[in-house]
């Protein structure tokens, strides 16, 4: 499988999403807009359109079960979870895809700095460019140093010459995925009436960081 790896103490891995998944994906959350669930009472977002397209969780009051995805999509992430583990070293986890949700995001709102947790608070998070607006607008300082409607991974690496941050590409496509308790934020936008559309989804990761984690 296909992939970039960057470092901060834990580990963010890079995919590229096949285009037939990307385009289904897309094509499921236009054409059933109106059907599908807010998402923004669960989320920390400050983002008007946050849509579920999939939660399967049993015996939770608080929110509304809904599964929008085909099984080759879901497939498609399971897949994805079990190479990141296997990359890390995780062996003899339970593995459950937990939640998936649409951002849709206008100039000016943002996804302030943040963690995410599923049912268990040990898990993946990821996050997948769906559509990117044409311009970002203007930086209104650091023009060589763009922050505008960029995602930043906050890592829990320090002390000098440690990698302590990470701002991944945005091209679509991407698919980003790292550990629950990574902080990380998504910068405000100006200048266009365009949106910017990301994929999130949590799995969480029932394991034993002592006993099942490989020597290898």
């Amino acid at each position: 499988m296909k992939f970039n790896f960057v470092f901060l103490g834990q580990s963010v891995l890079q995919y590229e999403v096949p285009l037939n998944i990307f385009d289904s994906i897309n094509q499921i959350y236009e054409k059933n807009y109106d059907k599908l669930p807010a998402a923004n009472s669960q989320l920390i977002g400050k983002i008007q359109s946050e849509k579920t397209l999939y939660y399967m969780q049993e015996n939770d009051p608080t929110r509304q079960k809904c599964n929008f995805l085909t099984k080759e999509i879901v497939d498609w992430f399971d897949s994805i979870y079990d190479h990141y583990l296997d990359f890390n070293g995780i062996k003899g986890h339970v593995r459950n895809l937990n939640s998936v949700w649409i951002n849709e995001m206008k100039a000016g709102e943002y996804n302030p700095v943040h963690v995410h947790q599923g049912t268990l608070f040990t898990g993946l998070s990821s996050v997948m460019i769906l559509k990117l607006p044409s311009t970002y607008g203007n930086e209104y300082s650091s023009e060589i140093k763009p922050q505008n409607g960029r995602l930043q991974i906050l890592g829990s690496a320090s002390g000098q010459f440690a990698k302590i941050d990470f701002q991944p590409p945005l091209e679509l496509r991407y698919f980003y995925v790292f550990p629950y308790d990574m902080r990380h934020c998504v910068y405000p936008f100006n200048g266009t009436n365009e949106t910017r559309r990301t994929l999130a989804a949590n799995c969480d990761v029932d394991y034993n960081p002592i006993n099942n984690r490989s020597a290898e």
